[in-house]
């Protein structure tokens, strides 16, 4: 679409204003809104702001940016009443003179992906969404789900199946190919998939899809979180992530049809890498303290480094190929939850991927027993590693790779511990409920 198509169709729309996105280091989103009159102007001129206050960019002798609009992600918000009529066009963020802003999570993205497509590839990602549909009962720190169903479960009555709805409705409206919606295992727990695209396109549907759904959830009266572990002892949530390398021809680089995993010798280099790189890749797709309350043994998510077809409790699997799809190729990265930036997640993810490749590295053989029932001279007979326990240990792992590093580019990584580190060390010196009730009476 060009700048004058966008306008005609910004008239023809009767949107009134127009929100200019971007996200901040972390992934929160943020925003300036403009009158639809102003659009041409900041498309041609883009939208200058502070930098200074936003989380992880400029210091305040270096604040200037500017917002350049990204055309090809107009949508109209359907949720926003007549009267005011909204747009959305996410941004990259760039210095006064035009270059990309080393620390803006897209433009990390951008770069990554231009890195495959020199060694002509194309990285596509399919994400699964889980999160928690609660009451809003006056406790919003102890919510309490508002349905009683199970994994696909499905009641006439029940009110997440009209909430779902919903949101499939919202976000093929808004353009978004919604693949499956259904219950998840937990109480109040849900899933929807949207079909694979290339990264930064899926980075961008994961970022307008937490905030769609939120918006969904509150016009039903129930607030969502993407929360890794919201309630202790039921599965948390996670982002599986579905990847593929395509050749810049179309054809699938994950596919070989005499394999007996349908995986070409590509694809296995690219899992190598992925396995070769997990302990630090986890600080960026598992980022919170929160994220490692999920990945325990016992709920589904993955600790252990391994992979294979059909064992769920592997870091990797590689779902069932579907004779005469050879685009169906592909693997899922089970560690990723939603609290993740996904532009930065995906850009890591591609790079520890893309590592392998250029190594030649070759991953170990597949573990098809649940590895949760290992006890540890079984997982030292494997070679299988573990997981960070804590947000602080994959902190440390990520101060040793270099390779997750320059994925991040120096000012993000910088701006990316400084945050964390402050997270872990707010959260360490914390007095919790649980010390209270183990010691307070007993010391």
């Amino acid at each position: 679409m060009q700048p004058q198509e966008l306008l005609r169709q910004v008239e023809s729309d009767r949107v009134r204003f127009v929100s200019l996105q971007f996200t901040d280091i972390l992934g929160t989103i943020k925003s300036v809104t403009i009158p639809a009159g102003q659009l041409a102007e900041a498309l041609e001129r883009g939208i200058w702001f502070d930098g200074s206050s936003i989380e992880g960019f400029a210091r305040i002798c270096e604040s200037d940016m500017v917002l350049r609009p990204d055309i090809d992600t107009y949508c109209v918000l359907p949720w926003e009443p007549l009267e005011r009529r909204r747009a959305r066009i996410i941004c990259d963020v760039c210095r006064p003179d035009g270059q990309p802003f080393p620390g803006d999570p897209r433009s990390i993205l951008r770069r990554a992906l231009a890195q495959a497509r020199d060694m002509g590839y194309v990285y596509n990602i399919g994400a699964e969404m889980e999160f928690f549909l609660f009451k809003k009962d006056g406790q919003p720190f102890r919510p309490v789900p508002h349905d009683v169903g199970g994994y696909f479960d499905f009641s006439p009555r029940d009110l997440a199946s009209s909430v779902r709805g919903d949101i499939i409705t919202t976000l093929e409206a808004i353009g978004m190919k919604v693949e499956m919606a259904h219950h998840e295992v937990a109480t109040g727990q849900h899933e929807i998939d949207i079909r694979f695209a290339e990264a930064l396109t899926s980075a961008d549907n994961v970022t307008t899809m937490r905030y769609t759904i939120k918006a969904i959830a509150a016009a039903h009266d129930l607030y969502a979180t993407f929360m890794p572990k919201p309630i202790f002892g039921i599965n948390g949530s996670g982002m599986h992530t579905h990847q593929s390398l395509f050749a810049l021809t179309g054809e699938n680089a994950f596919f070989d049809n005499n394999d007996r995993y349908h995986l070409s010798p590509l694809a296995y280099h690219f899992i190598a890498g992925q396995m070769a790189h997990a302990r630090a890749l986890t600080a960026v797709v598992a980022p919170t303290v929160n994220s490692y309350k999920r990945l325990t043994p016992g709920y589904e998510a993955p600790v252990y480094i391994c992979w294979a077809r059909v064992n769920r409790s592997a870091l990797i699997r590689i779902p069932s190929y579907l004779p005469g799809h050879s685009t169906s190729a592909r693997a899922e990265l089970r560690c990723p939850d939603p609290s993740a930036n996904p532009y930065l997640a995906f850009a890591a993810m591609l790079m520890a991927g893309l590592d392998g490749i250029r190594r030649q590295l070759d991953p170990p053989p597949p573990v098809e027993e649940d590895v949760y029932h290992f006890d540890d001279s079984r997982l030292r007979e494997l070679a299988i590693a573990t997981l960070p326990g804590t947000l602080e240990e994959a902190l440390n792992e990520l101060e040793q790779d270099e390779v997750i590093q320059q994925a991040l580019g120096e000012h993000a990584y910088r701006a990316f511990m400084r945050a964390k580190r402050a997270e872990w060390d707010e959260y360490r010196i914390q007095v919790t409920d649980w010390e209270l009730n183990r010691y307070l009476e007993t010391l």
